[in-house]
Parts: structure tokens; sequence; C-alpha cells
């Protein structure tokens, strides 16, 4: 398919133009590989130069992805995550119609940091499990999760295969932990090069932190997560109610 003459419209606008329409009706289908550099040149019969602007420009628009080492995708339309009960990230995906998986990266007994032993309630230096995570969407890394737990329970956790069972799960039903409610803390970050690297982004690129403390329904802390959710993949919303309006003084 060779770009027709324009003189108005330069030749990277017009190839963007044929690959966003591919996009948007579905012949690109989301998630699936762009065509080779090659491959695009001769389509189009343009130089490369041409090929590598109009690629950055729909890596720009948050339409095509680069993964390194394995070559250029359709990004997957981001998943809109509502913020309205305490639920895991496999109940999450699967409630969105996605298929959820996981990368297991570490898992060991840590010294707790001050701000973990605040979370857990527990005493600065107190010995609890850590575990790291990738967790997949459709095979797209979109969370990198650091857990932590008291080490009773963290110890029993991690003597399962934690790529296929859902921590929440595991507490709730083979370790008869029930959850009541947890606390949320959320804020927009620069993903440093642990987590870039473990998610394959660019270092320093715009992510979501979230801080979440779950506690068992005797109101004692029992899980401390910092999720960190890929912001080119993701949006959470919540619904809020209003307060009602106090009554003007002196109103009866």
């Amino acid at each position: 398919m060779r770009i027709g003459p324009n003189n108005h419209v330069p030749l990277y606008a017009r190839v963007e133009a044929v690959l966003s329409l591919g996009i948007a009706d579905g012949t690109l289908a989301p998630g699936s590989r762009l065509p080779s550099e090659d491959s695009l040149i001769e389509r189009f019969a343009v130089s490369r130069t041409t090929i590598r602007k109009t690629i950055q420009n729909l890596v720009d628009l948050g339409l095509i992805e680069i993964r390194r080492g394995k070559g250029t995708f359709v990004t997957q339309r981001k998943i809109t995550q509502e913020l309205t009960e305490l639920s895991g990230f496999v109940e999450d995906m699967r409630a969105l119609g996605r298929n959820p998986t996981a990368r297991l990266l570490g898992q060991e007994t840590v010294a707790a940091s001050e701000p973990v032993a605040r979370q857990l309630a527990l005493t600065p230096g107190t010995l609890v499990v850590r575990i790291q995570r990738v967790r997949l969407a459709d095979g797209v890394p979109l969370s990198f999760d650091e857990t932590y737990l008291p080490r009773e329970i963290g110890e029993k956790i991690i003597d399962n295969d934690l790529e296929t069972e859902p921590i929440f799960s595991l507490l709730e039903r083979k370790y008869n932990t029930p959850l009541l409610e947890a606390e949320y803390r959320l804020e927009a970050v620069a993903a440093e090069s642990f987590v870039a690297g473990a998610l394959g982004i660019a270092a320093g690129s715009p992510i979501f932190l979230i801080e979440r403390t779950s506690y068992r329904t005797d109101h004692q802390p029992i899980d401390y997560e910092k999720l960190y959710y890929r912001g080119d993949q993701i949006r959470f919303v919540t619904r809020l109610a209003r307060r009602p309006a106090a009554s003007p003084a002196g109103d009866v």
C-alpha cells in the first residue's frame, strides 16, 4: 500500500493515520504485534526515518508500546478498575474479563522497617515475610506487588504456589483468616529502576502507587502491600456520596 501524494500532509502523518485507523477499527487488535520496520517500509514505500517517526508518534499517543527484546505491540485498552470494595487482583481482572497471571520474583524473611512495622502494628525490626510479584493481565505486566505479612502467617503463605494462588484466597479459605476491610493510600509516582524493570517500562515512567493495609475481622492488620500499577494501562474510579449539608445557624 503506497501512500498517495499530498503536499500538505507529511508522509509520517499519513502513515500514522493509516495505522491509527487499523488500531481503531480492530484490524490491529489490542496486544497484537506491529509488523517490523522493514515490513512497514515495504508496505508504505517510505523511508526508515519516516517509519521511525511514525512509530514514536504512536508510542507518544499511547496506541503502541515497545517491549524490549520482543517488538512493538498495540497497547491493550486501559483497564478501568473501581475502588469500591476490598478485592484482590485475580478477582478484579476476572470481573473485567481479563486473564490474570503472576510471576514470582522473590520471597524472604526480612526485618520490618519502621513504615512496614507501623502498618502491621509491630515493633520495628520484627521479622516479617516479604513477597514480590509481577501481576499480568492477558500476558501484559500490569502491576508490581510487594506484600508484607507477619512472619507466622507469611511462612505458611509462601509454602504455596504464589504464581497461581491469590494471597487473599489463601488467607481466607486455607488459613481461616477472613478479611474485614482495608485502608488505601494512592499517589502518582515515577517508576524507580527496579520497579520499571519488573514492569518492562522505562525508568521514570508515571505509575500509580497504592499502599493497602488489610485488616482481619478482629481489626488487626494482617497484610500490607505496596502496589505499583502502570499508569498507561489502568485508571481507577470510585463513587463518592455527598455529605449532608449542615443546617445554617439558627435553623430549627
